[in-house]
C-alpha cells in the first residue's frame, strides 16, 4: 500500500542546517526571515520523497507561513509549487489547557486554526495534554479519572468545534505529558467520544514511557487518524526534570530513524489497520542534514508498505 510520506516542520530546526549556533537563534531568524525560511524548507524537500507537512510552532507555524507568502492562497500557490500538501497542524503554542478557566480561549484558537488548515487542504488538528510534574513535586497533580475528565471535556469541545469546519482533531502522546503511558491512553480514549476525538500516537514516545507502540497501536486502531513515525533508542528510567529544558532531555533517548528499538514491521502493519494508514508522517526532531535523515526515514517505510 503506497502511503504519503509527511514530515514535521521541527525536522528542519537543527541550527546546522540554518548555520547559526543554537536552537533559539533557528527560531529567531525563522520569525524575522519568514521567506528565505520557508523557500530553502521546500526546496530542500524536493528529491526527499517527502511530499506531505505538519506545520507547528515557531517558524513552521501558521502564522509564520502565512506572513511568509502574504495570504492562503499564496501559501498554497508555494506548496503546489513545491509538490507538497499540508497534512496537519500540531498546536504547541495554543492556550494551555490546564488553566480551568480559558476554554473559550482554545475552542477559539483551535476554530481559527481549523480554518486555515482547511483552506489549505489539510484535514488534522494535532495537540497533546499539558505535561506531569517533576515526580515528587509538592503539592502533587495525579493523572487520575477526574484529571483526564477534564481534559475529555476540553477535547469534546475542541474536537466538536473543529468538525464543524471539517477537521479532526488528533490527541498525541508525548513523553512526560499526562497522555504518555499505555494507562493515560487507554483512559483517556475510555473517556472520549470517538466521533470528535481522534489519537496521533508516537512511536518514539511511547516507547520512552515504557510502552509498546504496537500494541497501543493495535488497540486503538480504529480512533487513529494519523501517527507520528519516530525511533527511540530506550525507555527514559527514572524521573526527569519538567521544566523548559525537558524536551532537550528527552534528545537522548531518540534515536535516528530505523536504529532504534520499535519494531517498523508490526507498526506499519497496525497502521494498515487504522483510518490513518494512508500518511506515514516522519518525525524528526531537528536534522542536522535533513535530506539525508528523511530518505532514510523514506526508505524505512518503503521496506514496510505492505
Amino acid at each position: 500500500m503506497a502511503r504519503i510520506i509527511a514530515t514535521d516542520i521541527i525536522t528542519f530546526y537543527h541550527p546546522d542546517f540554518w548555520g547559526v549556533a543554537h536552537f533559539g537563534e533557528v527560531l529567531a531568524w525563522g520569525a524575522a526571515n519568514p521567506r528565505p525560511f520557508w523557500d530553502k524548507v521546500l526546496a530542500t524537500l524536493k528529491g526527499t520523497g517527502v511530499t506531505g507537512l505538519e506545520l507547528t510552532f515557531g517558524p513552521g507555524s501558521i502564522d509564520n507561513a502565512l506572513a511568509a507568502y502574504g495570504d492562503v492562497a499564496g501559501f498554497k500557490a508555494a506548496l503546489d509549487h513545491a509538490g507538497v500538501s499540508i497534512v496537519s497542524a500540531f498546536v504547541a503554542d495554543g492556550p494551555k489547557w490546564d488553566q480551568g478557566d480559558n476554554l473559550a480561549d482554545i475552542v477559539a484558537d483551535a476554530e481559527r486554526r481549523a480554518t486555515v488548515l482547511s483552506e489549505l487542504g489539510g484535514g488534522l488538528l494535532v495537540c497533546g495534554l499539558p505535561m506531569r510534574q517533576t515526580f515528587g513535586v509538592q503539592p502533587p497533580v495525579f493523572i487520575d479519572g477526574p484529571y483526564m475528565q477534564r481534559m475529555a471535556d476540553i477535547a469534546h469541545a475542541v474536537g466538536e468545534a473543529v468538525s464543524r469546519i471539517g477537521i479532526k482533531l488528533a490527541i498525541h502522546t508525548e513523553s512526560n505529558s499526562a497522555l504518555w503511558y499505555e494507562r493515560d491512553v487507554d483512559l483517556f480514549m475510555g473517556l472520549t467520544d470517538p466521533g470528535y476525538v481522534w489519537l496521533c500516537p508516537d512511536s518514539c514516545h511511547i516507547a520512552l514511557g515504557g510502552g509498546d507502540p504496537v500494541r497501543v497501536a493495535q488497540r486503538h486502531a480504529p480512533r487513529i487518524a494519523l501517527a507520528h513515525w519516530k525511533d527511540a533508542l530506550a525507555p527514559i528510567e527514572g524521573h526527569l526534570v519538567i521544566d523548559s529544558t525537558i524536551y532537550d532531555q528527552q534528545q537522548r533517548y531518540m534515536a535516528d530513524f530505523g536504529k532504534g528499538i520499535v519494531d517498523w514491521a508490526a507498526w506499519s502493519a497496525a497502521m494498515n489497520q487504522t483510518p490513518g494508514r494512508d500518511i506515514a508522517l516522519i518525525e524528526l526532531d531537528v536534522a542536522a542534514d535533513p535530506v539525508a535523515a528523511l530518505r532514510d526515514g523514506v526508505a524505512v517505510v518503503a521496506r514496510h508498505q505492505d
